[in-house]
């Protein structure tokens, strides 16, 4: 009495011997806490280990501008419960900016004179 397979692939699979490495692309979404002339404090909800390269975006409302980023430091700092009852860690990162253009370094001046102490900077995407 065994479960019947139906495969469901539409191309053929072809295994491959030995060690061949791939690489994938990942976007996060990630809240931004707090933000400067040389990083940025994020929260969001996926690990990033330290010393990640990464690629961030600021929102659009400030500019959209995108720079190269590093993480400095990640840690847990607690968790949440989706509608479907899982529960996701919370995690809160550190950010230096790295290697940034002249045009980079003052479209981020730019966006930052948008902003007001204590006002609200929204959500930018992390691109890994």
């Amino acid at each position: 009495m065994g479960v019947e397979f139906r495969e469901r692939r539409q191309a053929p699979r072809i295994a491959v011997a030995g060690r061949l490495g791939g690489r994938a692309r990942a976007i996060l979404d990630a809240r931004i806490l707090d933000i400067s002339l040389s990083g940025a404090r994020i929260a969001h909800l996926n690990p990033l280990p330290p010393g990640t390269p990464c690629t961030f975006e600021l929102p659009p409302g400030i500019g959209s501008v995108l720079l190269s980023a590093r993480v400095v430091r990640s840690a847990v700092i607690g968790s949440e419960q989706t509608p479907e009852k899982r529960r996701l860690l919370r995690y809160e990162s550190g950010l230096t900016f790295v290697g940034l253009t002249e045009e980079q370094h003052a479209a981020l001046a730019k966006a930052l004179e948008k902003l007001t102490p204590g006002g609200g900077l929204g959500s930018g995407r992390l691109f890994l």
